[in-house]
């Protein structure tokens, strides 16, 4: 993996650069426990870096359920507030950083968590101080699979995104990374396993 020619490093953060998506599909687990829906583990993994309201809508749509998607959204965002521990970092992107942040570059997240969720993990992990910039939820109109997080964080990075490089678990965030015009590594169960390239 020769990420010399990038100046910018983006990742993305929930099953990315932080362990944390089984604490998210726990906490929708419990949600549709709580109003007796229907609920498919590899539908909510599928749908890691859309924001909480965007899944919700997703999610009643999938189903053809006529309901309110903050009900959902508010029975989530609860039980994820109530998980003590959300995750670990994932060691081989985490390397990744580290080892790009040693080479002066600069580094971005650029993750579909709401702003005070993401900057709480990052900050306990540790990660947070070594970031140039964070791109949330809260930051953009537009989510994955749609480029607007990662064209934020490149105009942050103060980086042509040509020159930048995204880091995703997800196929939403690798359209997204697509979209941007940026080369992506896709990462699965926490290992960097595939290289897709950006062709103009």
């Amino acid at each position: 993996m020769d990420l010399s020619i990038y100046n910018g490093i983006i990742f993305d953060m929930d099953g990315t650069l932080v362990d944390s998506m089984p604490a998210h599909i726990k906490a929708w687990q419990q949600t549709c426990h709580d109003f007796g829906l229907p609920f498919e583990y590899d539908w909510f993994y599928s749908m890691g870096g859309s924001p909480t309201v965007n899944t919700a809508v997703a999610f009643l749509s999938k189903y053809e359920i006529d309901a309110d998607p903050q009900l959902l959204v508010v029975s989530k965002l609860r039980h994820f507030d109530e998980i003590q521990h959300k995750g670990d970092i994932i060691p081989a992107t985490f390397s990744v950083l580290q080892q790009q942040k040693k080479a002066n570059k600069r580094i971005a997240v650029g993750t579909g968590c709401y702003r005070h969720h993401a900057l709480d993990i990052l900050t306990t992990l540790g990660i947070f101080p070594l970031l140039d910039a964070v791109v949330t939820a809260n930051d953009v109109q537009r989510h994955k699979p749609l480029p607007d997080t990662f064209i934020e964080a490149a105009r942050l990075l103060d980086i042509p995104t040509a020159q930048c490089v995204v880091f995703e678990d997800t196929e939403l965030g690798c359209q997204a990374a697509y979209a941007a015009g940026m080369d992506c590594y896709r990462v699965r169960d926490g290992v960097i396993c595939e290289f897709i390239a950006f062709k103009s």
